[in-house]
């Protein structure tokens, strides 16, 4: 199963931040140390605080590794092609643009659930309330939409169930019919099977003889 990435943005209570802030630290700091003990790796570390507070681990001196990563990237741009570095640079001033967006979208969205009003003025409230009438007109709308189309749909099944009750009536009757003429050509049948009675002879002396049909 494939967890979707979950969307990191700014804690917005002051407290659960610092907090947030000093957890991480602590623990950016000591992997950072770890990693430079285990690997026998050169690390520089710089942290600065919401309140600009700085924080900093180094595995030797920090301002020799500051001008060995310069040196690098001077050495490393030097090597590539001014094509590739202004594709860079436009990748990375897009990458900052679209970052921008999903911020202020996420601000906006925030506002429109009634979050981090504090900030908002008159006329951005106003702005934001009519957007939301328009909003919930759109889905009064669609929703009646869906009323309608579901009591089509009902009376569409009450014309198929009259449909099927009709015929099963006509079934019903047709079959009784059949029963009551097959009733009769029964007893027909039964009344010619009766036995009849053949007298011969004088009135004194007849004698019965069975006669059947």
């Amino acid at each position: 199963m494939v967890r979707g990435k979950t969307l990191m943005r700014r804690i917005e209570n002051t407290t659960s931040r610092q907090v947030t802030f000093s957890k991480r630290r602590n623990g950016l700091l000591k992997k950072a140390f770890e990693l430079s003990v285990l690997c026998d790796a050169e690390v520089g570390l710089i942290i600065f605080s919401p309140r600009a507070k700085l924080y900093e681990f180094s595995s030797s001196s920090m301002q020799e590794i500051i001008e060995r990563h310069q040196k690098h990237i001077k050495d490393d741009q030097g090597e590539k092609p001014v094509v590739e570095q202004n594709s860079m640079q436009n990748l990375k001033h897009e990458t900052a643009s679209l970052m921008k967006k999903i911020e202020l979208l996420e601000t906006s969205k925030r506002k429109l659930l009634g979050e981090s009003l504090g900030s908002c003025s008159l006329e951005e409230l106003q702005r934001m309330e009519h957007q939301l009438e328009r909003s919930v007109n759109i889905i009064r709308a669609r929703k009646m939409q869906v009323y309608r189309e579901q009591i089509e749909r009902l009376k569409d099944n009450v014309k198929d169930l009259a449909s099927e009750n009709v015929m099963l009536l006509e079934k019903q009757q047709t079959s009784g019919e059949e029963d009551q003429g097959e009733g009769l050509s029964t007893e027909s049948s039964e009344k010619s099977d009766v036995e009849t009675e053949l007298f011969i002879g004088l009135p004194e002396c007849r004698t019965k003889r069975p006669f059947k049909n």
